[in-house]
């Protein structure tokens, strides 16, 4: 999830743990250790782009992460708040339990994490976006009012149960939300009488309102989107696997370690002299006037015997064309 929820989620464990004890203490240091297991994009700046979408919510998502740090920053933040005489074993559980729960969050997105690291298993149930205001804006408005309170008030926990509750009922919401859907499209395939061996289905950015699939047949791949709201039927969009033709670039072990990154859920093609890598793990970004493209896309270039995998940047005018469609698209299609 986006950062500042894992600051909201991370201070409302912190003061859940030692808020009673430490009052607005509670709050800040749960927010950094909600904080912290994301300082693995620092890789984005010291090491090439294929491994640090590798490392992207790996070790520092792990419970062994957090096993290791938080007495660590335990026995460090014991030494600076010794007033409290608490010991290193509170101020501990508090950072582990913020550690946790931020990567157990973040399985709940597309991106998924490797909570069970050195375990090569991603867990990702796909049913939120990285940035959803209705599970943000509530739970961060009862978090900041609670802060009126005084440590030892009732008003004060319940406040933070209140933030807890709500967001966590939410995404037991969103599983079920994917469940309804899901079935929506096997429906909708088996309906049309089409052929498939594997479907994966997320929500769109910003709501569980809209919803995308992606869908594996023997050749090709079928993308489509769902509203909750819609009563046509589902249309589905064919794009061709090219396996046969991008035969010459699966070779190279930079591409190849892309491949094992999608778990098979991407397209190689080549355009105008080019090759391009398309993630279709979080679907197509429309354009204005233009055709779509993958959100995930990677332009492959050979240098010295070694394919360089480079992203192509999204623009802000591809944001807000983006943001208007999906409105649109919400209001269901009939």
């Amino acid at each position: 999830m986006d950062s500042l929820t894992q600051i909201v989620l991370g201070a409302a464990v912190g003061e859940a743990t030692l808020g009673k004890k430490v009052g607005n203490k509670a709050l800040l240091y749960g927010a950094i250790a909600g904080t912290i297991p994301d300082l693995d994009v620092i890789a984005n700046f010291l090491t090439d782009t294929i491994t640090a979408i590798e490392l992207h919510r790996g070790f520092s998502h792990s419970i062994v992460f957090g096993v290791l740090l938080a007495p660590i920053l335990g026995w460090l933040v014991n030494k600076l708040e010794r007033k409290h005489n608490l010991g290193w074993k509170p101020w501990a559980k508090l950072f582990f339990l913020g550690l946790f729960t931020h990567p157990l969050l973040d399985a709940f997105t597309t991106w998924g994490t490797q909570l069970f690291w050195p375990f090569k298993v991603r867990l990702a149930f796909n049913s939120i976006f990285v940035i959803d205001p209705l599970y943000t804006l509530p739970f961060l408005l009862l978090t900041l009012v609670l802060l009126f309170y005084k440590r030892d008030s009732k008003m004060r926990r319940r406040l933070n149960i209140a933030g807890l509750g709500i967001s966590t009922g939410y995404l037991i919401l969103t599983l079920v939300i994917k469940e309804v859907v899901n079935q929506k499209f096997e429906q909708a395939l088996n309906d049309q009488q089409i052929a498939y061996s594997n479907i994966s289905t997320r929500p769109a950015p910003l709501t569980t309102l809209l919803w995308n699939a992606n869908i594996e047949t023997a050749d090709s791949y079928l993308i489509a989107d769902y509203s909750l709201f819609d009563t046509a039927p589902i249309r589905f969009e064919t794009y061709p696997k090219n396996r046969k033709e991008s035969t010459i670039m699966m070779k190279f072990p930079n591409v190849q370690r892309l491949m094992t990154i999608t778990e098979g859920w991407f397209i190689i093609e080549q355009k105008m002299d080019q090759w391009y890598f398309y993630d279709l793990r979080f679907g197509l970004v429309p354009r204005k006037d233009q055709p779509p493209f993958f959100a995930f896309t990677y332009l492959l270039e050979e240098i010295n015997g070694r394919i360089r995998a480079t992203e192509t940047p999204k623009t802000e005018r591809d944001a807000n064309y983006l943001l208007s469609q999906i409105w649109e698209r919400i209001k269901g299609r009939p």
